[in-house]
């Protein structure tokens, strides 16, 4: 009974021994505790693509209220005649700080009035706003004989962004609309497209 006894307190004295000496290593740990932080600034870079009906003159369009107003000519006279074909340039860049590249799609178009459905529309890329004309040819962005509210086997095009500040290369795009032999007299109609762009980062 006496040996056990003994071996019984030996056991819990360890035992409490041991509990104090974990509690001591603790408190010996948090006194050798040290920080250290760190910070980062991120700055966004700028996107903005402006458009022009000349080429020299750019700004924002970004309503459909804001719409650059398209200056169709047609030689020899301003009214269209049933198989008379009308051109008018539209050049888009990206602004001096914009610091990414983009993808540019053609997201709508739309046409109203009593002639929407006698007229059709093209869309080819030429070299400048000078280039544009009824004949004028070049990469095809938007099938010739399309309708006014359709932007069916439309293609994509590239924006490349400026160095430093500087704007970006333009891209001239002539638009070419044509009357078929349904136009009525006298009545106008309106059509209005929509380029979206998107960053290449």
């Amino acid at each position: 009974m006496t040996t056990k006894t003994t071996r019984s307190r030996k056991f819990k004295a360890i035992l409490a021994g041991g509990i104090v000496l974990g509690v001591g290593a603790a408190v010996t740990l948090a006194a050798w505790t040290d920080n250290e932080w760190a910070e980062g600034t991120f700055g966004a870079g700028s996107f903005n693509v402006q458009g022009s009906t000349d080429g020299t003159n750019f700004t924002d369009h970004t309503s459909s209220g804001g719409a650059a107003d398209l200056s169709f000519s047609l030689d020899g006279g301003d009214n269209l005649s049933p198989g008379d074909t009308v051109a008018a340039p539209f050049v888009l860049r990206l602004d001096g700080p914009t610091t990414y590249d983009a993808t540019v799609a053609l997201t709508s178009a739309a046409g109203g009035g009593d002639n929407a459905d006698a007229l059709t529309y093209g869309i080819v890329q030429v070299a400048s706003a000078g280039a544009c004309s009824a004949t004028a040819t070049g990469t095809s962005i938007v099938p010739t004989g399309t309708a006014l509210d359709s932007t069916t086997g439309s293609a994509d095009f590239d924006l490349t962004a400026g160095a430093d500040t500087a704007a970006g290369d333009p891209v001239t795009l002539c638009f070419k609309v044509t009357a078929d032999d349904t136009l009525t007299q006298g009545q106008d109609t309106t059509a209005q497209w929509q380029f979206t762009a998107t960053s290449a980062e």
